[in-house]
């Protein structure tokens, strides 16, 4: 009998490495033999070192790892996204064309800021990570709560900016704010969080909102210092922050989800491809570890059809909310 089983035992690890190498063979990539043969160009709606191009640069190093080609990083700021949204809507959907933003696309359609529809021009392909905002002051604005910034806004309009600029989330979310509080705030455009920030710092406005990604080392360096987190819960990168909800508001909340979108049509094993990179890679416990460090985290998990279902009621609900608030952007 134990000669048997030693003879035996070849054979079984012999069996039990085919079964791994054959469970490990399915878990490799379903890849397009013809996909990718060249750069894949990732447009990004913010300038760099704004918390959407951190993260797009994230996914273009996933994709450039596990497709072997490299993936551009194309900045294009400007127009509160409508730029680098119609630079994608446009190009061939052949998956060498993405978009990374944030909820603003949705803005974009509702306020009629595009020639064409958001939810049939474009395919979200992949959320990336959910990203709070950060109300940052300047040198220059004397308050350190909501409630005193109103205070003092009685007495001198407050300026402020961020986000992907006009018709932002950012913009929406702080117009909101300014009709529940009665506060006195002026947006002025810029090109989005990271070149606000820098204004907030050398005075040119007072307030500037940005991704906590962005917003944290703009407080490390001690040149602005953080307000009140947007979201409805504190970041746990800054737990002392406490929340526009906190500070007498209940319920107000901007959050920014930012996604991958593509142009519509583009061809299914392509499409399958590039969704499971991004969503396995954002989803790693380095890479979470990484996101919570710096006050994000990666996006809830969803499969492209519970994705679509999501966008396609988060776009009416914004239509209700831009009706309500009677928010007209030219």
């Amino acid at each position: 009998m134990h000669t048997c089983l030693k003879l035996l035992a070849p054979c079984g690890a012999l069996l039990l490495a085919a079964f791994y190498g054959a469970a490990t063979a399915q878990d490799k990539l379903n890849k397009p033999a013809n996909y990718p043969v060249r750069p894949i160009r990732i447009v990004v709606a913010v300038p760099p070192g704004a918390g959407g191009d951190a993260v797009a640069r994230m996914v273009g190093q996933m994709l450039s790892d596990k497709l072997g080609q490299n993936a551009v990083i194309d900045n294009r700021a400007g127009g509160g996204g409508v730029i680098a949204t119609e630079i994608v809507a446009r190009s061939a959907p052949d998956g060498y064309t993405l978009l990374s933003q944030g909820e603003t696309v949705l803005l974009q359609g509702v306020t009629k800021r595009l020639p064409f529809e958001v939810l049939t021009a474009l395919e979200p392909v992949v959320a990336t990570s959910a990203q709070p905002y950060i109300l940052l002051a300047g040198p220059t604005l004397p308050v350190k709560s909501m409630k005193e910034l109103v205070v003092f806004s009685a007495k001198q309009t407050v300026s402020y900016s961020g986000g992907a600029g006009l018709g932002s989330t950012l913009h929406l979310g702080m117009e909101w704010w300014v009709q529940l509080s009665g506060a006195k705030m002026l947006f002025v455009p810029y090109k989005g969080s990271a070149p606000a920030v820098v204004g907030a710092m050398g005075g040119e406005i007072h307030l500037a909102g940005a991704s906590a990604m962005a917003a944290s080392s703009a407080i490390r360096s001690g040149k602005l210092r953080g307000l009140a987190a947007l979201s409805l819960a504190r970041v746990p990168a800054m737990p002392d922050l406490p929340t526009v909800a906190e500070q007498g508001w209940p319920n107000f909340k901007i959050t920014n989800r930012y996604m991958m979108y593509a142009p519509a049509g583009m061809p299914r094993p392509i499409f399958n491809v590039i969704h499971r990179v991004i969503i396995d890679g954002m989803h790693t416990p380095q890479m979470t570890q990484r996101l919570i460090a710096e006050g994000s985290q990666p996006a809830e998990r969803m499969t492209p059809e519970e994705l679509k279902a999501t966008v396609t009621r988060e776009y009416g609900e914004l239509e209700q909310q831009v009706k309500r608030l009677n928010i007209k952007i030219q």
